[in-house]
Protein backbone atom coordinates (compact mmCIF):
# COMPACT_ATOMS: atom_id res chain seq x y z
CA UNK A 1 0.00 0.00 0.00
CA UNK A 2 1.18 3.45 -0.65
CA UNK A 3 1.59 5.96 2.41
CA UNK A 4 -2.05 7.95 0.67
CA UNK A 5 -3.46 4.55 1.14
CA UNK A 6 -2.17 3.75 4.63
CA UNK A 7 -3.48 7.33 6.13
CA UNK A 8 -6.52 6.40 4.69
CA UNK A 9 -7.07 2.70 5.37
CA UNK A 10 -8.96 2.33 9.15
CA UNK A 11 -9.44 0.00 11.76
CA UNK A 12 -12.61 -0.99 13.69
CA UNK A 13 -12.13 -2.81 16.62
CA UNK A 14 -15.49 -4.67 16.96
CA UNK A 15 -15.63 -6.27 21.06
CA UNK A 16 -18.73 -8.38 20.86
CA UNK A 17 -19.32 -11.77 22.11
CA UNK A 18 -22.47 -13.18 20.29
CA UNK A 19 -20.35 -15.08 17.20
CA UNK A 20 -24.07 -14.31 15.07
CA UNK A 21 -23.72 -10.99 15.49
CA UNK A 22 -20.63 -10.49 15.03
CA UNK A 23 -20.68 -12.33 11.41
CA UNK A 24 -23.71 -10.00 10.50
CA UNK A 25 -21.72 -6.82 11.63
CA UNK A 26 -19.02 -8.07 9.46
CA UNK A 27 -21.16 -8.51 6.59
CA UNK A 28 -22.87 -4.93 7.19
CA UNK A 29 -19.78 -3.64 6.24
CA UNK A 30 -18.40 -6.15 3.86
CA UNK A 31 -19.22 -3.82 0.91
CA UNK A 32 -17.75 -0.19 2.95
CA UNK A 33 -16.20 2.42 0.57
CA UNK A 34 -13.67 3.08 2.88
CA UNK A 35 -10.73 0.88 2.83
CA UNK A 36 -10.56 -1.01 6.58
CA UNK A 37 -10.01 -4.01 8.43
CA UNK A 38 -12.13 -5.19 11.02
CA UNK A 39 -10.63 -6.99 14.43
CA UNK A 40 -13.03 -8.99 16.92
CA UNK A 41 -12.10 -9.47 20.39
CA UNK A 42 -14.98 -11.60 22.32
CA UNK A 43 -14.60 -10.85 26.03
CA UNK A 44 -13.82 -7.39 28.05
CA UNK A 45 -10.22 -8.87 28.98
CA UNK A 46 -8.89 -9.37 25.82
CA UNK A 47 -10.82 -6.20 24.26
CA UNK A 48 -8.12 -4.69 27.11
CA UNK A 49 -4.92 -6.62 26.30
CA UNK A 50 -5.50 -5.20 22.16
CA UNK A 51 -5.91 -1.82 23.08
CA UNK A 52 -2.95 -1.95 25.70
CA UNK A 53 -1.22 -3.96 23.52
CA UNK A 54 -0.40 -6.91 25.90
CA UNK A 55 0.49 -10.35 25.39
CA UNK A 56 -0.40 -12.05 22.00
CA UNK A 57 -1.44 -8.27 20.91
CA UNK A 58 1.78 -6.53 21.29
CA UNK A 59 1.95 -5.67 17.55
CA UNK A 60 -1.64 -5.06 17.27
CA UNK A 61 -3.14 -1.94 15.18
CA UNK A 62 -4.18 0.85 17.12
CA UNK A 63 -8.12 1.02 16.08
CA UNK A 64 -9.24 4.20 15.00
CA UNK A 65 -13.39 2.89 15.95
CA UNK A 66 -14.20 0.98 18.93
CA UNK A 67 -17.68 -0.98 18.32
CA UNK A 68 -18.41 -2.10 22.19
CA UNK A 69 -20.99 -4.50 23.28
CA UNK A 70 -21.93 -3.75 27.22
CA UNK A 71 -23.00 -7.29 27.96
CA UNK A 72 -19.33 -9.12 27.52
CA UNK A 73 -17.78 -11.89 29.39
CA UNK A 74 -14.79 -11.58 31.98
CA UNK A 75 -14.75 -8.16 31.76
CA UNK A 76 -18.10 -6.06 31.59
CA UNK A 77 -18.05 -3.73 28.71
CA UNK A 78 -19.16 -0.93 31.23
CA UNK A 79 -15.90 -1.71 32.64
CA UNK A 80 -14.20 -1.62 28.98
CA UNK A 81 -15.46 1.72 28.57
CA UNK A 82 -14.65 3.36 31.70
CA UNK A 83 -10.92 1.64 31.33
CA UNK A 84 -10.61 3.18 27.82
CA UNK A 85 -12.29 6.60 28.69
CA UNK A 86 -9.61 6.87 31.79
CA UNK A 87 -6.78 5.80 30.29
CA UNK A 88 -4.71 8.96 28.28
CA UNK A 89 -3.56 6.99 25.82
CA UNK A 90 -6.78 5.14 24.62
CA UNK A 91 -9.79 8.16 25.71
CA UNK A 92 -9.33 9.72 22.34
CA UNK A 93 -10.23 6.83 20.45
CA UNK A 94 -13.83 7.19 19.31
CA UNK A 95 -16.46 4.25 21.04
CA UNK A 96 -19.71 3.28 19.95
CA UNK A 97 -21.49 1.06 22.44
CA UNK A 98 -23.51 -1.20 20.31
CA UNK A 99 -25.60 -3.03 22.12
CA UNK A 100 -28.94 -5.17 23.17
CA UNK A 101 -29.70 -3.11 26.05
CA UNK A 102 -32.36 -0.60 26.41
CA UNK A 103 -32.11 0.44 29.94
CA UNK A 104 -31.52 4.00 31.06
CA UNK A 105 -29.03 3.45 33.40
CA UNK A 106 -26.76 1.77 30.77
CA UNK A 107 -26.94 4.90 28.27
CA UNK A 108 -27.00 7.47 31.21
CA UNK A 109 -24.09 5.86 32.61
CA UNK A 110 -22.24 5.30 28.88
CA UNK A 111 -22.57 8.79 28.32
CA UNK A 112 -21.49 9.49 32.12
CA UNK A 113 -18.23 7.86 30.66
CA UNK A 114 -17.77 9.63 28.01
CA UNK A 115 -18.87 7.24 25.51
CA UNK A 116 -19.05 8.76 22.04
CA UNK A 117 -22.19 7.26 20.98
CA UNK A 118 -24.88 4.81 22.79
CA UNK A 119 -26.84 2.59 19.74
CA UNK A 120 -28.86 -0.39 20.67
CA UNK A 121 -28.86 -2.85 18.15
CA UNK A 122 -31.94 -4.14 16.28
CA UNK A 123 -33.04 -7.88 15.92
CA UNK A 124 -34.19 -7.08 12.24
CA UNK A 125 -31.54 -7.98 9.74
CA UNK A 126 -32.16 -5.09 7.55
CA UNK A 127 -32.86 -2.78 10.48
CA UNK A 128 -29.21 -4.01 11.44
CA UNK A 129 -27.35 -3.46 8.15
CA UNK A 130 -28.82 -0.05 8.18
CA UNK A 131 -27.67 0.48 11.89
CA UNK A 132 -23.91 -0.43 10.80
CA UNK A 133 -23.92 1.25 7.62
CA UNK A 134 -24.94 4.63 9.27
CA UNK A 135 -21.75 4.30 12.05
CA UNK A 136 -19.52 3.49 8.64
CA UNK A 137 -20.93 6.65 7.18
CA UNK A 138 -20.70 8.85 10.04
CA UNK A 139 -17.77 7.76 11.93
CA UNK A 140 -15.25 6.69 8.25
CA UNK A 141 -16.75 8.64 5.62
CA UNK A 142 -17.71 12.17 7.62
CA UNK A 143 -16.19 12.33 11.40
CA UNK A 144 -12.58 13.36 11.43
CA UNK A 145 -10.88 11.01 13.68
CA UNK A 146 -7.88 11.66 15.76
CA UNK A 147 -5.03 10.12 14.60
CA UNK A 148 -2.61 8.56 16.92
Amino acid sequence: MSAETDEKYKTIFLVEDNKADIRLIQEALKNSSVPHQVVTVRDGMDAMAYLRQEGEYAEAPRPDLILLDLNLPKKDGREVLAEIKADPNLKRIPVVVLTTSHNEDDIFHSYDLHVNCYITKSRNLSQLFKIVKGIEEFWLETATLPSE
